[in-house]
């Protein structure tokens, strides 16, 4: 079979023949058609080439989602070239060791991020040159490309092959310290096809794409898609719940992602109960586990919110609950993904696990990545046989479903027992005070472990400690009931939107008790 068949460049040429006036992105009300994304990605694309840039060098960037950055991705879909879309929300300090990672061969910055970009290139010795996205930036004057890194291969001038890098995103470091994924074509190619069986986003959809745009999600998880089928593209800056609420019911919004935070400030914006969200035909909620009483508050508003699961390692689709079981199955993150196999093994063997199961997801398919940038022993340990290993604890039904436990090293064991901190954290979030929970393990002198809550009461409610413990006395036993509970104003989170859990563990081992258990 020729190679090159998988790249994504030619999605927005295949397009641009189809259905060249048809809406690609409206950008906060400027709109690009398939005509002009792929006629501007053509451009940018040869005159990176003609400045020198080869295929594999990477270009980083710090922006927002943005149409200029949509453009920058096809371009370097077309040229070979790595996109490595950094995150604006890190420090200057974050934001150098990622791009000493990376070798970029050049940086490309948004207007409001410059004194960031500034920052952040002072504390690095080696120079790497820069340029502002757009029309009036690189695509009008491409700077010639910085210094190789000492790992790269000579400068050549070839076609761009499936296994050819096409993204590198750092993942979010919520427990250690960021690593670049390498994400092929063929890795991308696979992951929208099998998203494709699962979604089906055709040319008649309007897509919200809120996700920012340095994480996988702000693009595999339906705006490559709805661009390789024709669809609009609805582009968000950032996410905010009200003017999300307000574009799903004004543009008829048929299909968006988000993270459960995502979907918890949005069913506590005053708005949702009067919003109509009847065009909302696929809702996907990933990044992290999904509190079954928050699928059931968007469930009783006639949206079937689908639990999935993925990670950046896997580009990131793995498991999905078809619209179909969203509500018998509430809670579940369902079955595979079309083309992605997966197995449970025993976390302490490595044994795969047969039938109903408990145990560490392992993950097999063309859309696994291959490997973190220049990090071997990462990646050895990642890819283990063939199968990349998640770090999830899982649980498979009878039925073949699958249900996200927990991060295996966000388990604790108190007693001997093992604890995950969602179950916890589910139980709590039934409770009509709590807005937002977080639980995470501490060190106990009985117990060894036991659990400290993190509590955020909802506007106009009104709870304390001693009633939280009582709650969820009556739905977990009693090694689960956390031992602490703190009340804060927001939980802390990466720029995924991922609890931090490891902030949280250091408030706690910083803070005096302020409830503890009777002895057990």
């Amino acid at each position: 079979m020729p190679d090159g068949l998988h790249t994504l460049g030619r999605w927005t040429r295949d397009r641009a023949r189809a259905t060249p006036d048809r809406i690609a992105i409206d950008d906060r009300g400027v709109v690009v058609t398939y005509r002009e994304l792929d006629a501007r990605a053509e451009r940018l694309a040869a005159g990176l080439r003609a400045a020198g840039y080869a295929v594999g060098d990477r270009i980083a960037t710090i922006t927002g989602n943005s149409a200029d950055h949509v453009v920058l991705f096809f371009a370097c879909a077309k040229a070979g070239l790595v996109l490595v879309p950094l995150s604006w929300r890190l420090a200057p300090r974050e934001l150098a060791a990622q791009l000493e990672i990376a070798e970029p061969a050049l940086l490309l910055v948004e207007a409001e991020f410059e004194s960031l970009a500034k920052a952040t290139l002072a504390r690095l010795a080696r120079r790497i040159p820069t340029a502002p996205l757009g029309m009036h930036g690189v695509e009008g004057e491409v700077p010639p490309p910085g210094a190789r890194g000492a790992g790269d291969a000579p400068a050549v001038r070839r076609d761009v092959h499936d296994d050819d890098a096409l993204f590198m995103i750092f993942t979010s470091g919520t427990t250690a310290t960021p690593k670049g994924a390498v994400l092929t074509h063929a890795n991308c190619f696979w992951t929208n096809l099998s998203f494709s069986r699962i979604a089906e986003v055709g040319a008649g959809d309007t897509v919200l794409a809120v996700m920012p745009q340095y994480h996988v999600g702000g693009w595999n998880i339906t705006p490559l898609l709805a661009w390789w089928t024709g669809a609009t593209v609805v582009l968000e800056r950032t996410f905010d719940p009200g003017r999300v609420l307000h574009l799903i019911q004004e543009r008829r919004i048929t299909t968006m992602m988000g993270v459960p935070a995502n979907y918890l400030f949005l069913a506590q914006h005053p708005d949702f109960d009067d919003t109509d969200l009847s065009s909302l035909a696929h809702a996907i909620v990933g990044g992290a586990p999904m509190p079954p009483a928050l699928l059931r508050t968007w469930h009783a508003r006639g949206v079937a919110l689908t639990q999935g699961y993925g990670l950046t390692e896997a580009s990131p689709n793995v498991l999905c609950l078809p619209d179909e079981d969203a509500r018998t199955k509430v809670g579940s993150a369902g079955k595979p993904y079309p083309h992605v196999d997966v197995a449970v093994a025993d976390p302490a063997t490595s044994e795969h696990l047969d039938g109903e199961a408990e145990g560490e997801l392992l993950v097999h398919g063309p859309s696994v990545f291959a490997g973190y940038f220049r990090d071997a022993v990462a990646t050895e340990a990642a890819l283990v046989g063939g199968w990349l290993r998640t770090g999830d604890l899982v649980r498979r039904d009878a039925d073949g479903y699958f249900t996200i436990v927990d991060r295996i090293k966000d388990i604790y064991i108190s007693g001997g027992e093992g604890v995950a901190p969602a179950e916890v954290e589910a139980v709590l979030m039934g409770h009509p005070a709590v807005a937002d929970v977080a639980v995470v393990g501490v060190p106990d002198e009985r117990w060894g472990e036991a659990g400290a809550a993190w509590i955020v009461v909802r506007r106009g409610r009104m709870t304390d400690a001693a009633e939280l413990t009582e709650f969820a006395r009556a739905s977990l036993a009693r090694f689960k009931v956390p031992r602490e509970v703190h009340f804060v104003d927001e939980l802390p989170r990466s720029t995924a939107g991922k609890v931090l859990r490891r902030v949280l563990a250091d408030r706690a081992a910083a803070a005096a008790p302020r409830v503890e258990e009777e002895a057990r």
